[in-house]
């Protein structure tokens, strides 16, 4: 015998592992087959989802432009209608003064004609202030409304039903519909 022949192929001892290939079942995929036509009606029906939603946001996108259009054509409006409010609140206490000035009026005929000039810058200013939308609050034996007069006092009159304006003490004014000032005045109880 050959040497070649009595050498045997040593076994693998039991401690080795021997390494055992896994083989894993191959998963075949059936393709479904898809009807073309069925595709084609679900891309379809995908795309008219997208038009319609597309649709509605327009529509969203033109009523928001609408109403942003809208609220700043009132805004304009309104910013148009009261552009006199700060400038009447400065010159109504001027106003004011003028007319208690002229109240006062002594009886000096030497003043006389500064007195007539007082008259006409008072009528002047108050049909400026006309010209421009200011009224003033007509409060004197009318019924105290709280929306126009504040009431800083109370009095008891004898043949005046309670809740009647007595006296005018500040007169007060509107610009158009807005309360610039409200007329203080006494009450009867």
């Amino acid at each position: 015998m050959s040497k070649n022949q009595n050498k045997k192929k040593p076994d693998p001892k039991p401690d080795e592992k021997v390494a055992v290939e896994a083989v894993e079942p191959e998963v075949v995929e059936e393709e479904v087959s898809v009807d073309p036509i069925d595709a084609l009606n679900q891309e379809i029906d995908s795309l008219q989802a997208q038009l319609n939603q597309s649709k509605t946001d327009l529509l969203r996108a033109y009523a928001d432009t609408d109403n942003t259009r809208k609220r700043l054509q009132r805004e304009a409006e309104q910013a148009k209608k009261y552009r006199f409010q700060s400038a009447a609140l400065e010159l109504l206490p001027i106003l004011d003064n003028l007319n208690r000035a002229l109240a006062a009026k002594p009886d000096n005929p030497e003043i006389e004609n500064y007195v007539r000039g007082f008259e006409m810058i008072q009528t002047q200013l108050a049909t400026a202030l006309a010209n421009e939308g200011v009224q003033e609050i007509d409060a004197r034996n009318q019924p105290f409304d709280a929306n126009f007069m504040q009431a800083l006092a109370t009095e008891k009159k004898e043949g005046v039903e309670p809740g009647i304006v007595t006296e005018v003490l500040q007169k007060g004014y509107k610009l158009k519909d807005r309360i610039l000032r409200p007329a203080l005045v006494k009450v009867s109880e």
